[in-house]
């Protein structure tokens, strides 16, 4: 409810000054306030206040821009403006993008600046997406006579953030050595951090760590965010080990942020020893009651296909927020249960909790990978006309990646043509998916088109359009596909797969021989091809890229990456446990039929995460139900 504005009655320099006090808490909550501010500068007027008070006044009307053109009136009529006054008003000012021209006149024309009013204009040039001049402004204040003493760690804070915003290391590292020879700050904390945020963010990350390490207070804060830096930078291995550094020293414990930041580098790598080790250390603090952090374990295990744990760390939580419920759908619907997706998406709208847009993503993602489109249709629409959820490129990614799965494909370009908003790379590749597993070329190529103007570099795109080509035997535009790479100098992703066991993880590449096992490995595959002919096993030739013989073809489909890692999982695991797989890219198509057929021979549960969903196969069939 809208809170009545204030009136006064101001006579004397005393009232005025509480007449202030209780309308500034007011007018930053609600513009409705601006008319009693400005009435009260009136009123004060005829009280010619003092420069002090009249400060005051000026600091009242800047709080909103509502009130910024009083704010403007007060101080032209201000005689004497002192430094208060014009820092009062250039912060206020510096705070809009459409104001930063007044802002920079009106610190032109100060007679005498402080570190505030550089620190001010300086860092409202880096806030609105002008670093380079900011600079500009740092190396004037040191080269203007009289500014020794707003040389401090607070501009130098602000010109950081500038170097940092405009990714700029050779000014970030002048600067750093400016500070190192003054002896700026140091012992500040803010500036120690500004210099650790520059050097990762402009990819000189083995600076920032030699920083981080000299820092003379190192708390839970800076640990958290040098931890976070090493996972952004793909240097996963080193995040892991500086959080294991953190651990062992004594005085800083991991906060809620720190353990989802870990959790989450768990996910990402499908660590799931690591994470389980987390997971106990949080459950012995009070950490493990976290919404937030219990948000990310939900994450983490249902992203190493560990869809029980997800369970029993839902059920324990005290209470599910709208992010643990979205992380169950998501979850059961990347691990290849769309039912139960489906069925928490139902308890979840029991609860009372209004979902958002990303709640919706799961749902759709759901009934993509279950094949249901009139359920996945009335959820798209249900979306819209119920909550309210205008349908964002994800919504309609999912809906295309629907349709084009279920061979819909007039269905899915009609909606391309009419949806509202410009169609994503995930939109195109989800039709691109759904040309592959039709091998429809026409609209393939369409596909293609989209998202090489959106991701030129990206080798998945072409990898695919050869894929489908090479599986209708169009073995000249295979080539064709295969000379733009070579001229653009495109590189596939080496496809490579991992398996974990005994804490040690295990890689391998197509045809690896490698691995100290590789005579057993290949003994079994070998053993394990025999009886899958038994069984009615053809290779299917046509994923292979090669415009070979189907003799040569089938050799190189049959050492792909995860089958290799599946042997060995058969091989170094108790006999009938499950095997976990995980893979960089997409499964083929044949390398599915044929782990379909493995889990029923070895008798086995072999779940392989890919590049797109879990498959859990089980007794010659997949939780895909071939629909990937």
């Amino acid at each position: 409810m809208r809170t009545k504005p204030p009136t006064f009655s101001v006579t004397t320099a005393s009232q005025l000054h509480d007449a202030i006090d209780r309308l500034l808490p007011l007018l930053r909550a609600d513009p409705a306030h601006a008319p009693a501010a400005r009435a009260l500068a009136a009123a004060a007027a005829s009280l010619q206040p003092s420069t002090l008070l009249s400060n005051r006044l000026l600091h009242l009307l800047s709080s909103h821009p509502a009130s910024l053109p009083d704010a403007l009136s007060l101080f032209s009529s201000i005689p004497s403006p002192d430094r208060c006054s014009y820092n009062t008003l250039i912060a206020a000012l510096s705070r809009l993008p459409r104001h930063l021209a007044s802002a920079r006149a009106l610190f032109d024309r100060m007679p005498h600046r402080d570190h505030f009013s550089w620190s001010a204009i300086v860092s409202a040039y880096s806030r609105h997406g002008r670093p380079l001049d900011a600079l500009a402004l740092y190396r004037r204040m040191q080269e203007e006579p009289g500014n020794a003493g707003a040389d401090n760690q607070f501009t130098v804070s602000s010109a950081l953030a500038a170097a940092t915003a405009a990714r700029c290391a050779r000014a970030g590292r002048e600067l750093h050595c400016h500070v190192a020879r003054r002896g700026i700050g140091v012992g500040d904390a803010v500036m120690w951090s500004a210099l650790v945020d520059m050097y990762a963010k402009c990819g000189r990350l083995d600076d920032a760590r030699r920083v981080f390490d000299a820092m003379p207070v190192r708390d839970v804060v800076s640990w958290t965010a040098m931890v976070e830096r090493y996972f952004d930078a793909g240097r996963a291995g080193e995040g892991f080990r500086l959080f294991l550094q953190m651990l062992r020293t004594g005085g800083v414990r991991p906060n809620e942020f720190t353990y989802a930041g870990v959790l989450r580098a768990c996910a990402e790598l499908a660590v799931e020893s690591l994470g389980r080790q987390v997971h106990g250390r949080m459950s012995k603090s009070s950490i493990g009651d976290s919404c937030f952090a219990e948000s990310a374990l939900l994450h983490m295990y249902s992203k190493c296909g560990d869809m029980a744990s997800v369970v029993r760390v839902f059920e324990g939580m005290a209470k599910a927020d709208l992010v643990s419920w979205t992380a169950m759908i998501s979850g059961y619907a990347q691990n290849g249960q769309p039912e139960e997706a489906l069925r928490y998406f139902d308890m979840f709208l029991r609860s009372g909790i209004r979902p958002d847009h990303v709640t919706f993503v799961g749902v759709l993602s759901a009934c993509a990978h279950a094949g249901l489109v009139d359920k996945g249709l009335e959820v798209f629409h249900l979306t819209e006309d119920k909550y309210g959820i205008a349908h964002t490129a994800d919504h309609y990614a999912c809906v295309i990646d629907l349709l084009s799965r279920s061979g819909q494909f007039e269905r899915a370009e009609e909606m391309i043509n009419k949806m509202a908003v410009k169609p994503n790379k995930f939109l195109w590749a989800s039709l691109l998916g759904g040309c592959r597993i039709h091998k429809n070329v026409h609209l393939a190529r369409r596909a293609a088109e989209a998202l090489f103007e959106i991701e030129p570099e990206n080798p998945a795109t072409y990898v695919t359009l050869a894929n489908i080509y090479a599986s209708v035997g169009l073995f000249d535009e295979v080539e064709g596909v295969r000379k733009i790479m070579e001229t653009k100098s495109i590189t596939k992703m080496p496809a490579s797969s991992w398996i974990e066991v005994g804490r040690r993880v295990h890689v391998f590449l197509v045809g690896d021989k490698s691995h100290p096992r590789t005579e057993e490995i290949y003994a079994l595959l070998k053993k394990l091809y025999g009886k899958m002919r038994e069984e009615g096993y053809v290779a299917d030739t046509g994923f292979v890229l090669h415009d070979v013989e189907d003799e040569q073809k089938e050799h190189d489909i049959g050492y792909h990456s995860e089958r290799l890692a599946v042997a060995f999982g058969i091989i170094a695991t108790p006999e009938g446990s499950p095997i976990k797989i995980f893979k960089n890219l997409r499964i083929c198509g044949d390398c599915h039929t044929a782990i379909k057929l493995i889990s029923q021979i070895a008798q086995r549960e072999i779940i392989v995460r890919d590049s797109n969903i879990f498959h859990h196969f089980k007794d010659r069939v997949c939780s895909c139900r071939d629909y990937w």
